[in-house]
């Protein structure tokens, strides 16, 4: 949710605050320049919450947005609100467990989303996974010489010469001697297109699923940090520790 913010609160600087942007969260966090939120109940009745939700279905295409934020699809409810909306010409950002972004297909699936609407690249447009690296306190890190096989080895399958911009970890009172300061983002970014649905309705494994998404321009989550780490900002040991091993695949 603190990307969704930090994404739409560019959009709408980009477009002079005219369009008309609704949050709908449960619950509500920070709000967005410009938009409207709606809250919804956090009474841990159930049946009075799903009449929440309901009202706030009506109550939000009533009013026309041009873009809506569901703060996270947590069941088939939601998911269903957030294709309705889509549906309708809207443009809709939300977050949902997944461990990587091509997981997230079949997590709509599981929830129960029909695969005809899972699969339709003119509704499921964008799909990110984001995971937080450390970053090296400013104040202690020191250039560190990196080892072609550890570069390798969080590069793969891409090759690229070993950076010289790398740090490592030390430690000092400004960090408690941890040797990290403050968090960043490391992010898995593909669009769904023709080739991609193709291989997910016939059942493609996610090994060579990943591999197509590769060729088709997809940067992985090691990847990313890959570039951090060249930029001196983190560490392959922090990298590595919040990746997924099956990235190397």
């Amino acid at each position: 949710t603190t990307t969704l913010r930090v994404v739409l609160n560019r959009r709408m600087a980009e477009t002079n605050y005219r369009l008309n942007c609704l949050l709908i969260e449960d619950p509500p966090e920070g709000g967005i320049i410009g938009a409207r939120q709606i809250g919804i109940s956090a009474s841990h009745d159930e049946e009075m919450r799903e009449r929440v939700f309901m009202e706030i279905q009506r109550s939000a295409l009533r009013l026309d947005p041009d873009i809506i934020m569901l703060g996270e699809i947590r069941d088939m409810q939601t998911a269903s609100f957030a294709y309705k909306l889509a549906l309708t010409g809207r443009q809709v950002y939300t977050t949902i467990h997944a461990y990587s972004a091509l997981a997230i297909p079949q997590r709509l699936r599981d929830i129960g989303i029909q695969p005809y609407l899972v699969y339709d690249h003119n509704l499921l447009r964008g799909l990110i996974t984001q995971r937080l690296v450390r970053t090296l306190c400013p104040h202690c890190k020191v250039p560190h010489e990196i080892a072609e096989d550890d570069w390798q080895s969080l590069t793969r399958p891409w090759s690229s010469p070993v950076p010289t911009g790398a740090h490592k970890a030390v430690g000092c009172l400004e960090c408690r001697d941890t040797g990290y300061r403050g968090r960043a983002g490391v992010y898995e970014i593909m669009q769904l297109n023709d080739n991609i649905k193709t291989l997910i309705t016939e059942g493609t494994d996610l090994v060579a699923l990943r591999r197509q998404a590769f060729k088709e321009g997809m940067r992985s989550l090691r990847l990313s940090g890959a570039q951090k780490v060249a930029a001196g900002l983190t560490t392959i040991e922090e990298v590595l520790r919040v990746t997924p091993q099956s990235e190397q695949k």
